[in-house]
């Protein structure tokens, strides 16, 4: 990769290594060169000082040699305002930054364009705010949906996930910002976080929980990777040799550098043995960290061979070249009108439709005079609320003034319907207490309901109730959500249900009751302009679900082997490979929605599905072919889905499995033919016994559709 040295701290660089100022480029070969003189320069403690925080986001510089901290600051939902010490916001006029969508709605509008999209405009506002590593994406598997950090996260397919996080970190680091790829691995609950142990079979590590980190270090050359908080066989995520060293450094060839969550270090000796290369956010004061004096005292002593130490400071010093001391070519933005809409596309591709009624959608306003948007969600704002990280977003539009933006000649009310304060790190009777129905409140919005010709309910989670560091009860709607909209629908049946959140949740009842239901995320800052132009048909709603709703939480995997949250600080993922929709399809249970579900304000079918050949050697590329066929009245977009099944295997197999997706745009009463490529090689399986990925010969049943269970064509191949 050629690095530029323009910046006065390369500047100081290439003075100190004798190297001439005007060469702007340097090849990999020099920048190695360059790295190991300076590592015979710098001495043990300069060395330590890199090794760990020397600031609540920054570890250590080195000014004798013009070596710069290494600053990282937050994601995923955009560059997080400036804290103290203490995580107090520093309150500064210069840290805002755009709210872009959650992982969660990344992921339902089923676009690789639009993941790239994020990520370039969150690398640039990165480096327009001095940042050397955004700690994002954030793409663990959705193996339970109470985890309070699945609105963060991506889906419940590897596939899915690998594709989004390929598209991301490509596009993050072309702002010479190092994407920061978290969290590794097997990191799928908040319960017990900082000790629980994931038990679980080579074969489900391979196949479901690494492949996106896979996929993000081969192709995406992921420059950072970010250890997780729990035990993965007994050993902290931190000091796991067998993922850090075996997996990540020399089978995947990761040349990046291993940073700690935040107080996620346990240990000095085995951490620094075993892979991780910086630690952040442990307790205590910098020069008492375990990679700080406790570090040193180890080298002295011959615990930890110096070769260990130089091994992390060209990592260091590797990824430095790559981001502080790179060049831009044109300055970076922030908080700019592309990046708005970039936020606006993804919201707009993510809002999911899961029941329509053309009376209601979209908004007909020749009908439509008096409106009553009715619910806490319609105003609240999600961009600094939660324990984790969030956004001083500039602005934030919410629903209710999204309305009021599209919908000027309108007479629009509103009603609150409920309270949606909630602290999540509260004692469990206060929590309860602000999630019980309010009698008052869902009488005013009763009244106001039965005046109006339309009703837009808003009800849903939020970012307190679904946050880092806990773990829903249940899936229930949180704070008398589903009596509100009991006596709301009752009173105006004229009702459409806008139900928000980042993970699954209860709608079983909602599901029977509302004639129109949409499903919306914490949408960024244009949430509410895009939600408006969804319900006004302005944009068709494309967005798909990336995991599957249960009609119970019984029925989902992790709870029906009661596995979850774990015994003795143990989790036994007893399901194997079979998560989410793997499990719902292959045990025949009837999810209440199913993994790529989605609706249209027009109609799509699938027609002439076909295979380039009938037969494949395991070196293979299989191109399969579709017609889809826009039926309806308006244009819209659509995900073609391609799902495997394996006839007569050996080995336990998911009744289908997710190879390959594409989302199309089909104008009205049009037919588009797309094209799906997999290689023949991604029908493998990890073989346990032999360590390697298998492609077991035989016939195979490619299935095209619009969700995992809506496939409408099927070709078989065999593959030997």
């Amino acid at each position: 990769m050629k690095i530029k040295l323009l910046n006065l701290s390369a500047l100081g660089f290439a003075l100190l290594l004798g190297l001439p100022v005007a060469q702007a480029q340097q090849t990999d070969k020099q920048t190695d060169a360059k790295i190991k003189r300076l590592l015979k320069q710098l001495t043990l403690d300069e060395k330590i000082t890199m090794l760990h925080a020397d600031s609540k986001f920054g570890t250590g510089a080195v000014p004798r040699l013009h070596i710069p901290a290494l600053l990282t600051d937050d994601g995923p939902l955009g560059v997080r305002e400036e804290v103290d010490d203490h995580w107090a916001p520093r309150k500064l006029t210069t840290d805002s930054a755009t709210f872009f969508p959650n992982g969660s709605a990344i992921a339902a509008t089923w676009n690789p364009a639009l993941a790239l999209r994020y990520g370039q405009d969150l690398g640039e506002e990165s480096r327009a705010r001095k940042k050397d590593v955004i700690l994002a994406p954030a793409f663990n598997i959705a193996r339970t949906p109470l985890n309070g950090r699945t609105y963060e996260y991506l889906s419940e397919d590897p596939v899915l996930n690998s594709t989004l996080a390929v598209q991301t970190v490509k596009g993050i680091q072309q702002w010479h910002v190092a994407a920061c790829i978290k969290h590794y691995a097997v990191n799928n609950q908040e319960t017990d976080r900082y000790k629980v142990s994931a038990e679980l079979s080579e074969r489900a590590l391979r196949e479901i929980y690494l492949p996106a980190f896979k996929a993000a270090v081969e192709q995406a050359d992921a420059w950072s990777l970010m250890s997780a908080y729990n035990k993965v066989r007994g050993s902290y995520c931190a000091e796991n040799s067998y993922l850090l060293n075996d997996i990540l450094k020399k089978e995947w060839g990761f040349k990046g550098v291993v940073i700690s969550d935040w107080g996620g270090v346990h240990s000095t000796v085995n951490s620094a043995l075993n892979g991780l290369d910086i630690e952040m956010g442990s307790p205590g004061s910098y020069d008492k960290y375990f990679f700080a004096a406790p570090l040193k005292t180890a080298v002295q002593e011959g615990i930890v061979p110096v070769k260990v130490i130089d091994d992390k400071i060209y990592r260091i010093l590797n990824l430095l070249y790559h981001t502080a001391l790179a060049a831009d070519t044109k300055k970076p933005q922030l908080n700019s009108p592309a990046h708005y809409k970039t936020a606006y596309d993804i919201a707009s591709e993510s809002v999911v439709l899961l029941k329509k009624d053309a009376r209601l959608l979209p908004l007909n306003l020749s009908s439509v005079k008096n409106i009553a948007v009715i619910g806490d969600n319609a105003v609240h704002h999600f961009a600094l609320e939660g324990y984790g990280a969030g956004v001083k977003a500039k602005y934030e539009v919410d629903v209710l003034q999204g309305l009021k933006n599209r919908l000027p000649s309108v007479n629009i009310t509103f009603a609150r319907g409920y309270n949606g304060n909630y602290k999540a790190n509260a004692p469990d009777s206060v929590k309860a207490a602000s999630n019980r129905p309010n009698a008052k409140l869902i009488a005013e919005a009763v009244a106001m309901a039965s005046k109006a010709n339309l009703v837009i309910l808003c009800i849903g989670g939020n970012r307190s109730y679904e946050t880092e560091n806990t773990d829903r009860k249940d899936l229930s709607i949180p704070f008398g959500g589903q009596e509100l909209a009991d006596a709301v629908l009752a009173a105006n049946p004229n009702t459409i249900v806008v139900f928000t959140g980042g993970a699954p949740y209860d709608l079983g009842k909602l599901k029977q009751q509302a004639p129109a239901l949409l499903w919306d995320w914490y949408n960024g800052s244009e949430h509410g302009n895009a939600l408006a132009d969804v319900l006004l048909g302005r944009v068709n709603p494309s967005g798909k679900l990336p995991f599957t709703f249960p009609a119970s939480l019984d029925d989902s995997p992790a709870h029906a082997l009661h596995t979850y949250p774990g015994n003795n600080d143990i989790a036994e993922y007893k399901e194997g490979i079979l998560v989410g929709y793997r499990w719902f399809d292959t045990k025949k249970i009837d999810p209440l929605y199913c993994f790529g579900y989605g609706l249209s304000y027009t109609t799509f079918s699938l027609s002439n599905f076909t295979t380039d050949k009938v037969s494949y050697t395991s070196n293979d590329v299989i191109t399969a072919s579709v017609t889809l066929n826009n039926t309806g009245k308006s244009s819209g977009k659509e995900v073609v889905q391609l799902y495997v099944h394996k006839d007569g295997s050996a080995v336990e197999r998911p009744e289908q499995e997710l190879k390959a997706f594409q989302k199309v745009l089909v104008p009205a009463g049009k037919s588009i033919k797309v094209s799906l490529k997999l290689k023949a090689s991604d029908l493998a399986y990890y073989n346990e016994k032999d360590k390697k990925w298998t492609v077991e010969p035989g016939k195979y049943v490619l299935m095209a559709g619009t969700s995992s269970r809506d496939l409408e064509g099927k070709v078989t191949v065999s593959v030997r």
